[in-house]
């Protein structure tokens, strides 16, 4: 029987089937290229080689965007298990279960799965995946931590491999060796999403913008191609350096040159947009009209059941272009669904429609309310999804809500606590003035 590059059977798959495969996975594991298209011809030189549909499901699933989640339902319930081997089963009850929104269930099949099959790029990069609608993404360094030993450097993959268990060391807070492992995986894989990623992670959380403005601009033939599923992402990053340096006119024409041109109306890459556009308008930057064209290309893909974190970027979409009853609409829904007993209705219930609702608070100037709501919450945001610098858009939320309110206590606090991991951060020194001005 044909195997994949890192030895692994392939049901129904020719020699040449599997060549294609591997390139198939290559893609898929480095956000660069069409994996579906390539599938498409695998299946064409092997019409039933099981991980073909697997993947396809994979690819839909893993969207976090209603309408292809539900399409990855209907696709993945019509592939017939029987003949499949233990790897693709394993893979395939798990993209059963994220397509399902039971995560905690995926992820606890894959981790199971890949103490037995380590090489397994298509796991572990499902796995990453899942961690970020989690919440989660320190687990990578746990799961690295596990397969790296059974890896050789010479091995196909090994530097995706390296890519997320570096990015899984910066969520850990293991900036040092995480840059390390990335850089290593960037000099291997120069057009992989992950590693260049978790560099610009890393850049963020250690206070380096200039550094990373240089990072960015000297690899952007690499990362800033069509053939970068999340090049609008790479930009946010980079918009973030600006940012933190002050320079808000350049995040500004960053937002519209690069993150509204190439943002994708998919799921998680939406999230984009808002969380840029919010933070900027936090900082009197004014939005004019570029709610409007955000609020609209968010419809369909947030439905109040499928993602606390896209849920919760849409609510705020609506709310600051104007969209009051669509707002209520959302959450309403957001609230049918923290009570229905999924495995995702706990998130919900304490993190997505709290920080939805302190959001509403902030819109409408009841800034005490929102600080409140927020501080509520502060103790259990991951579990909100997204990454460190992600779920910061609350903390960021609350001081600004703070000084607005004359909470000065909370304004200073919060301000500290930030200056404390970035203090050479232009934004972080003008949360501390304006919470000092309050306190005179």
């Amino acid at each position: 029987m044909a195997k994949d590059a890192q030895g692994h059977e392939l049901t129904g798959a020719s020699a040449a089937a599997a060549a294609l495969f591997d390139e198939a996975v290559r893609a898929y594991t480095l956000n660069y290229g069409d994996t579906n298209a390539i599938l498409a011809k695998v299946e064409a030189e092997s019409p039933d080689c099981a991980m073909v549909g697997i993947l396809r499901g994979w690819l839909l699933a893993v969207t976090n965007d209603p309408g292809f989640v539900a399409t990855a339902r209907e696709h993945l319930a019509g592939l017939d298990g029987a003949g499949m081997n233990a790897r693709e089963q394993a893979l395939l009850d798990a993209a059963c279960h994220t397509a399902a929104g039971r995560w905690q269930s995926a992820t606890a099949v894959l981790d199971r799965h890949l103490m037995d099959y380590p090489h397994d790029l298509v796991g572990l990069q499902s796995a990453l995946r899942i961690d970020n609608f989690q919440g989660r993404f320190h687990q990578a360094a746990a799961r690295g931590a596990r397969a790296l030993p059974f890896w050789s450097d010479n091995q196909p993959g090994y530097g995706i491999m390296l890519s997320f268990y570096g990015f899984g060391l910066e969520e850990a807070g293991d900036y040092a060796q995480a840059e390390a492992m990335l850089r290593e995986a960037a000099a291997l894989e120069p057009y992989g999403y992950w590693p260049h990623h978790g560099i610009s992670h890393v850049l963020e959380m250690t206070g380096r913008p200039e550094e990373g403005i240089d990072w960015m601009e000297s690899r952007q033939t690499f990362w800033d191609t069509a053939e970068n599923a999340n090049r609008v992402h790479i930009w946010w990053h980079k918009s973030l350096y600006h940012v933190e340096l002050g320079q808000y006119d350049r995040a500004l024409a960053i937002y519209d040159n690069e993150v509204a041109q190439y943002v994708r109306p998919v799921g998680t890459s939406m999230c984009n947009p808002t969380a840029l556009l919010w933070r900027l308008e936090t900082l009197s930057c004014e939005p004019g009209d570029r709610w409007a064209p955000v609020f609209a290309k968010w419809q369909g893909k947030a439905n109040g059941r499928t993602s606390p974190f896209n849920d919760v970027h849409y609510a705020m979409t609506a709310l600051r272009a104007g969209e009051r009853t669509a707002y209520d609409s959302h959450l309403a829904v957001m609230r049918e669904t923290a009570a229905n007993g999924t495995e995702l209705a706990p998130a919900y219930g304490k993190l997505a429609v709290p920080v939805a609702e302190a959001m509403a608070d902030f819109a409408d100037g009841h800034y005490a309310e929102a600080a409140e709501r927020l501080l509520s919450v502060r103790g259990d945001l991951a579990r909100l999804g997204g990454s460190i610098a992600q779920r910061d858009l609350v903390d960021w939320t609350l001081t600004v809500a703070a000084s607005r309110a004359g909470l000065p206590g909370v304004a200073r606090s919060m301000a500290n606590e930030r200056l404390a991991a970035r203090p050479d951060s232009a934004v972080n020194r003008h949360f501390l003035e304006e919470a000092r001005a309050i306190a005179v």
